[in-house]
């Protein structure tokens, strides 16, 4: 069989030039977009990883009241005799949210602050048991090592700026993972795939252990990458939801003062889930939060399958008269960052998703660390990322490499 070099077929050499020059292309892209962002994505992903499990951690290193036990089917504490003895706890303050704790369905928080329109990220979380509707504790989780752990991953303490900033760099991320993939292709045509070269220099041999934990972990990272960078526009997100969907809900009530007196929290509560089948209450934002009207308690319901659990569909309902005014599905732009939310942790499958989570998280850890080691190493030596992926792609391929002659 004759092979023509590249040499000899002017049409083939440019072909082949051009080739060369757009995977140099796409090179320098992979190297760049990997640089600027791989410091970054070991920050996220270090402080990531306790964060799968953060529930153990904290019930490995905090103590706190258990709830009384009680047999199924149980029923709940009136809502309003619950939140009467967890205002008692705190004097001056008033109610903005009450949550129903996902992982103790035997435990519900009241979030209270110093004024209605006070920074709800400060306030206070008084946790009760919710069949008693007794006080149980009031735990400062600000000081936690999971709290830390979060703080650095989804904004290192910088608020919004923080979180736009990181959401850049999960851009940057998933665009060095799809750049990744072109630049390892053509090299692997001429190589069986998870070759690894072990009778060639260290450089290499690292460089196919990088490619291959690349390649293997190519969907799980551009998942997690890119429902991290959904994640970081939650604030944007409820904006838009707040000045779009909410203000229409709310729109005919926006002349009505806020009401002297407030109707029963429980009877909100009932007519909600009467008023949507099927879904159980998440939580009720009361009148004046983010989250509701001046006139509204906000019911928050969700469902009951992996899914549907974290998909929210807000009830409004009157503050002044207890009857409901509204109830609509949230819009894309909400049930999207809903689902992405629980699927950047894991938290889908219980423990045995976590644990594939925690090991796809070391892995791509891994990855970071020999990108920055190849790197380093062939600026060590003098030698171009750009240039070495070329080169990487002509050492078993005579047709690329008879074009250079």
């Amino acid at each position: 069989m004759h092979l023509t070099r590249a040499s000899d077929d002017p049409e083939l050499a440019i072909q082949l030039t051009s080739t060369t020059k757009s995977l140099r292309r796409w090179g320098a892209v992979h190297k760049w977009t990997s640089l600027i962002c791989t410091l970054f994505m070991l920050l996220l992903c270090i402080t990531g990883l306790p964060l799968i499990f953060h529930e153990q951690i904290d019930d490995l290193l905090h103590e706190q009241v258990k709830a009384a036990e009680v047999p199924a089917g149980t029923p709940l504490a009136n809502l309003d005799h619950m939140l009467a003895n967890a205002l008692a706890q705190a004097p001056g303050k008033v109610p903005h949210f009450l949550i129903w704790d996902r992982d103790d369905p035997n435990a519900m928080f009241v979030s209270v602050g110093p004024t209605i329109d006070a920074d709800p990220t400060k306030n206070l979380l008084i946790r009760m048991d919710s069949h008693t509707g007794a006080y149980l504790d009031a735990p400062d989780v600000t000081g936690r090592f999971t709290y830390i752990m979060l703080k650095l991953h989804t904004d290192m303490f910088a608020g919004l700026p923080g979180k736009l900033f990181l959401g850049l760099m999960g851009i940057l991320f998933c665009v060095a993972i799809i750049s990744g993939i072109v630049v390892y292709a053509p090299s692997m045509r001429k190589l069986r795939f998870g070759a690894y070269r072990a009778k060639r220099t260290r450089v290499v041999r690292w460089l196919d252990v990088h490619n291959l934990a690349g390649i293997l972990l190519v969907a799980w990272t551009l998942v997690v990458g890119f429902t991290g960078v959904i994640d970081t526009w939650a604030d944007l997100v409820l904006k838009m939801w707040q000045f779009g969907q909410l203000a229409e809900m709310t729109a005919q009530y926006s002349d009505r003062p806020v009401p002297s007196k407030l109707t029963s929290v429980n009877a909100a509560v009932q007519v909600a889930t009467e008023a949507v089948p099927g879904m159980t209450p998440s939580f009720v934002a009361f009148p004046g939060t983010l989250f509701s009207s001046k006139t509204h308690y906000a019911v928050f319901l969700h469902g009951d399958t992996p899914l549907t659990s974290r998909l929210l569909k807000p009830a409004l309902i009157d503050a002044e008269t207890g009857k409901l005014t509204d109830s609509r599905d949230m819009p894309w732009y909400v049930l999207t960052l809903f689902v992405s939310q629980p699927l950047h942790f894991g938290d889908y499958g219980g423990m045995p998703l976590k644990i594939v989570w925690a090991l796809l998280d070391i892995l791509t850890i891994f990855i970071l660390v020999t990108g920055l080691y190849l790197w380093w190493r062939r600026r060590k030596a003098g030698v171009s990322q750009e240039r070495a992926i070329a080169n990487a792609g002509a050492i078993d391929n005579p047709l690329l490499s008879s074009s250079r002659r």
